[in-house]
């Protein structure tokens, strides 16, 4: 019988990509076993109207730099292609058609699960994929109560055994950038040297 493929989808606007983003893709690989992990950079996003600081162009250059050592690990650009509005659903529904037998767990930090309901068509997005949270050791008890209008109580049991257990970082896209353009160079730390080379020898967020 043909094996199953297990693919985790990680989105976001990756502008730019750092050591945390390829952290919590290391350990979703390790704690769900999954075959692959699919980055995949926004386009435009409902929630970030004002868009990616970086251009399409940079932001995929900088993902591939990142991922090049690591087998497992496929940037997509789905919603690059697709043009508009980025909406999970719909990325979920194109995955879902591409490899129809895969199991699909979308990596998410705890942060937008109280926030899940107010997505675009929420009961699908848990349908269609297996949500896994991002649960740090000194973080609150997530909240999984707020998808009870979404889907089943037995939907949501899956959803807590995906959990993903993760050391803090304490790293951010928005901090690196202020301080590109502050000029401080402690930033260098938190992404892949073929990063830090590409975002210095472009002058990305300069």
């Amino acid at each position: 019988m043909e094996r199953i493929m297990r693919i985790g989808i990680l989105g976001g606007s990756f502008d730019p990509v750092h050591n945390g983003h390829l952290l919590l893709a290391e350990s979703a690989v390790e704690q769900l076993r999954l075959d692959e992990i699919w980055f995949v950079p926004a386009g435009s996003q409902p929630l970030k109207p004002r868009g990616p600081v970086a251009s399409q162009h940079d932001r995929l250059a900088m993902l591939e730099l990142a991922l090049s050592g690591y087998e497992k690990f496929l940037v997509k650009e789905l919603e690059i292609q697709r043009g508009g509005v980025s909406y999970t659903v719909d990325t979920l529904r194109e995955v879902s058609k591409k490899v129809p037998r895969a199991k699909l767990f979308f990596l998410m930090g705890a942060d937008s699960l109280a926030d899940i309901p107010k997505w675009n068509s929420p009961s699908e997005i848990c349908e269609l994929a297996t949500l896994a949270v991002v649960c740090r050791p000194d973080a609150a008890t997530l909240d999984y109560g707020v998808l009870k209008e979404c889907t089943t109580a037995k939907r949501i049991e899956q959803f807590q055994s995906a959990q993903i257990e993760m050391s803090p970082m304490a790293v951010s896209s928005s901090a690196i950038r202020e301080k590109i353009s502050d000029g401080e160079s402690d930033w260098k730390k938190h992404v892949p040297e073929e990063v830090s080379n590409f975002i210095k020898r472009n002058r990305v967020y300069s």
